[in-house]
């Protein structure tokens, strides 16, 4: 079992970035996929960006593609999301997420992920 920290989030004006981060700790030793999701009010959870569990492939939404880059320091079990260029659509909790996976596969469902953490808010105003 893993568990999953987030922080990074708060407020920000429009244009500004923000750089999220991940923390996992628990059981690290397996490879993970590893996932943001964001869940704005009254909204689904969307998949932002992923991280395959053995080869560091990436896969970022394509709404996102532009300003989001995720990477992934695995001395630190810890996964980042950096967004620049933020709007105020992009107000929402962000959620990471873990799978236990030994591809190069990139899941973009929030269904297969088996672990969450609980969420940071990030808010942007215009």
């Amino acid at each position: 079992q893993v568990q999953l920290v987030e922080s990074g989030g708060g407020a920000v004006q429009a244009g500004g970035s923000l750089r999220l981060a991940c923390a996992a700790s628990g059981r690290t030793s397996s490879n993970y996929a590893m996932g943001w999701f964001r869940q704005a009010p009254g909204k689904g959870r969307e998949f932002v960006a992923g991280i395959s569990g053995i080869d560091g492939r990436i896969n970022v939404e394509d709404s996102v593609k532009d300003r989001a880059t995720m990477s992934r320091d695995r001395a630190k079990n810890t996964v980042y999301l950096q967004m620049n260029s933020l709007k105020p659509e992009d107000t929402a909790v962000y959620y990471c997420a873990a799978k236990h996976s030994y591809t190069s596969a990139v899941p973009t469902g929030a269904n297969v992920y088996l672990y969450w953490g609980r969420g940071t808010q990030v808010t942007v105003s215009s």
